[in-house]
């Protein structure tokens, strides 16, 4: 796994920007940033999105990220000006899990009209070669927090090939095949749910799968839709990584989220934008390696509509 990938885990120094922002000596916080009746929470404890709120087709809100309450917390609004922002940073040491060089991380999450959530993150290397591959772990249902399965979300996604996975669910063979024909392919809109059952022919029991999304890496396109009929609320992404991971919370088990619901499994989906997984063992795939001086970039932009 890349170095980047574990990093996230470890943010717990914030530097804020825009309107409100404090200093950042404050060692664990929460920011809430708001535009009209969209607004979003992170923490600078592993710069973690932990809700995105917004309204349905008939004008009801609803949290559609799924998450944990927090004890003892402090809330700090962001609010106000044409895009609410904030940004952390993180100074990961030569030597820290392993990880060769001093890498200097940013994540910045930005709120824009209408209904857009855009996530930037970039990363320095800054006298060793390293591994970086960032990415958002975050669990989305469209109908909101808690309110059941995502199994009947409709899913469309920009790609036709998918990483060949073992029964670890590594890339260890380094093959990439076709979509076309098998519970993968979801280059037309389809049911989430429809062929749940059928993946890795049945021996896994909901998609974890690793695509790579057609286009240019390097440059921003369309990844996902993702619809719920029953709220009318839809989501596009789009980003500039090489390949997509789709997760659909296949081992959520009676798990404690916030406002006291509890999630099971198919509660959540990810959609989660990054390089090449395990690239540094892989030659055929393109780099993540990161050389000193060199920067690394991630962007990510969740069109939200209802």
């Amino acid at each position: 796994m890349a170095r980047a990938q574990l990093l996230l885990a470890l943010l717990c120094l914030a530097a804020s920007l825009g309107a409100g922002a404090d200093d950042g000596r404050k060692m664990v916080g929460v920011y809430e940033l708001k535009m009209g009746d969209f607004s979003l929470k992170v923490t600078n404890w592993g710069a973690r999105l932990m809700s995105v709120v917004l309204s349905d087709s008939k004008g009801n809100l609803a949290d559609v990220v799924l998450g944990k309450d927090t004890i003892a917390e402090y809330v700090e609004y962001v609010a106000g000006g044409d895009s609410p922002h904030i940004t952390f940073y993180y100074r990961s040491f030569d030597g820290e899990q392993g990880f060769p060089g001093n890498l200097d991380a940013y994540v910045t999450y930005r709120l824009s009209s209408p209904y857009t959530l855009g996530v930037h993150m970039n990363a320095t290397a800054l006298d060793k070669a390293t591994p970086v591959n960032l990415l958002l772990h975050a669990y989305f249902n469209l109908g909101g927090h808690g309110s059941g399965d995502v199994l009947g979300h409709t899913l469309r996604l920009f790609a036709s090939r998918y990483a060949v996975l073992d029964e670890e669910l590594l890339p260890s063979s380094g093959r990439v095949a076709p979509v076309a024909g098998t519970p993968l392919d979801f280059r037309a809109p389809t049911t989430i749910g429809v062929r749940i059952r059928q993946v890795m022919g049945g021996k896994v029991v909901g998609y974890d799968a690793n695509y790579v999304i057609d286009g240019e890496p390097e440059g921003m396109r369309p990844v996902a839709q993702v619809q719920d009929g029953a709220s009318g609320r839809a989501v596009e992404l789009w980003a500039n990584q090489a390949t997509l991971q789709l997760y659909t919370g296949n081992w959520l088990n009676n798990t404690k989220g916030k406002d006291g619901k509890v999630y099971n499994q198919y509660a959540g989906f990810t959609l989660e934008t990054m390089g090449y997984v395990d690239a540094v063992n892989h030659p055929e795939f393109a780099s993540q390696t990161l050389l000193p001086g060199q920067e690394y970039k991630h962007d990510m932009v969740f069109k939200f509509s209802f």
